[in-house]
């Protein structure tokens, strides 16, 4: 009996702790430690996991947890691909894609892209728009960008809103409707799209396809500022300078130019004309141009 009671004993220590889930991995993945997530993915991939060959993909892709391999990445992706795993599909295609990569394959690439959208990938169909825009010096086709376009903004997918915003601001594809663009970039603006925010502030400022309001406008373009957009941190100068939708007050007018500059939205005239401000308000204004942090997209 104490022989079998130590058996059993021994067995016991033997039997490893139960194996990480997919769940676990992910859990692990999505808090930033990829060391767990590693230990936990590698014998699910290996044990044909579709969503672990996946995630092992991305992490080998981007250097999480282990060395940065792409080929290493587009072997386990392909094989998710292959198992009909959308975002694989998303994944790689962007991938082949990737004008920086020297495994760049505009056909292999939309056609994977094309899958993943196919399957109601929202990111995917989203840059089956910029393709069908002629993201790739290829002849663009609007009225195709527009389909894909409103595919992904149907799920919400808010740089498809705003790029929809914009065929139905310029006609381009779709018929001219200043009302449906500024819905539709407002939807963007609203979720945090630094472009969206700068056009829809433009929009609100005119009144174009909104009722007009000078003071929300110029609000949304500041916000667009903060975020960092250059062309956005121009208007943000020209409307503290002027007390456009906003109290005047110089010393901002220049901070916003100073940081305009830097990103390459040089302006002359502002130039020469914040250059009547003391001394006193110049170097306030380089002090909060270097203080300035771009507020992150949530």
């Amino acid at each position: 009996m104490k022989r079998t009671a130590a058996a059993l004993a021994l067995l016991l220590l033997a039997t490893p702790a139960g194996a990480a889930t997919i769940a676990d991995v992910q859990k692990a993945y999505d808090a930033g430690d990829f060391a767990t997530a590693l230990a936990g993915v590698q014998p699910l991939a290996q044990a044909g996991d579709v969503v672990a060959m996946r995630l092992l993909g991305l992490m080998y892709r981007q250097g999480q947890g282990l060395t940065q391999d792409t080929d290493a990445a587009i072997g386990w992706l392909t094989r998710a691909a292959n198992k009909d795993d959308a975002q694989a599909q998303y994944a790689l295609g962007m991938i082949w894609l990737d004008p920086k990569d020297a495994r760049f394959d505009f056909t292999k690439g939309q056609a994977m892209l094309r899958q993943a959208a196919d399957a109601g990938i929202a990111d995917a169909q989203f840059n089956m728009g910029l393709i069908a825009s002629g993201a790739f010096d290829n002849p663009p086709d609007f009225a195709t960008a527009a389909s894909w376009f409103q595919k992904a903004a149907g799920q919400g997918q808010a740089a498809a809103q705003y790029n929809l915003g914009v065929l139905y601001l310029e006609g381009q594809g779709v018929a001219k409707d200043a009302v449906k663009a500024a819905a539709l970039i407002g939807e963007a603006a609203g979720k945090g799209n630094p472009d969206a925010m700068l056009d829809y502030g433009v929009l609100v400022f005119r009144g174009e396809g909104v009722r007009q309001d000078e003071k929300i406008g110029a609000q949304w373009l500041v916000l667009s500022a903060k975020r960092g957009n250059p062309i956005a941190q121009n208007r943000a100068a020209r409307l503290y300078l002027y007390g456009k939708g906003v109290a005047q007050d110089p010393v901002e007018a220049m901070k916003w130019n100073i940081l305009a500059s830097k990103a390459g939205r040089a302006d002359a005239e502002l130039d020469s004309l914040l250059a009547k401000l003391t001394d006193a308000q110049k170097q306030e204004a380089q002090a909060r141009a270097d203080a300035f942090t771009p507020v992150a997209a949530k």
